[in-house]
């Protein structure tokens, strides 16, 4: 397959760059299939959180995602015009929760499948051992990494 794995040599260039390349026509492919749902990637990572998590305290789901709550609210406000989220009253008079519509969850499905099909074009294009090899780098290069501050995992959904 011709690997850049085993590679010898020096690291050449800028890794930030080649990264942010990478990611940018990644994000390509998946936020045309997504749009074809009438959604943001953004807006699909939450949706699925509140599918996997159900109905959850703002704060719960921010820390999930690794969002600000002021990113999380901002976020979410598309999603509660959409009426595929509705927030309201929590446990006690000064919670809240957030949670799926039934809308919400139709959305989210459809928006799946779409998704799928980015994966597998992912896959198609770069082939699938190349797309393991690279989750595997991913996972060892985040797992070596210092922990992540909260206030820099703006952009994780």
């Amino acid at each position: 397959m011709g690997t850049a794995l085993h590679a010898k040599a020096a690291p050449q260039g800028c890794t930030h760059l080649q990264l942010r390349q990478l990611m940018r026509r990644v994000a390509r492919l998946y936020d045309a299939e997504l749009a074809q749902a009438g959604l943001k990637t953004t807006q699909f990572s939450l949706l699925t959180a509140l599918d996997r998590l159900g109905p959850a305290q703002p704060g719960q789901l921010a820390r999930q995602l690794r969002l600000q709550p002021s990113t999380l609210t901002r976020n979410l406000q598309p999603l509660v015009a959409a009426g595929w989220v509705v927030q309201g009253p929590g446990s006690d008079g000064r919670s809240r929760l957030v949670q799926l519509t039934e809308a919400g969850r139709a959305k989210r499905a459809e928006a799946r499948q779409r998704w799928k099909s980015a994966q597998l074009e992912l896959n198609r294009l770069l082939g699938d051992a190349r797309v393991a090899a690279l989750h595997a780098l991913l996972q060892e290069s985040l797992a070596l990494l210092a922990p992540e501050p909260p206030e820099a995992a703006e952009d994780l959904v």
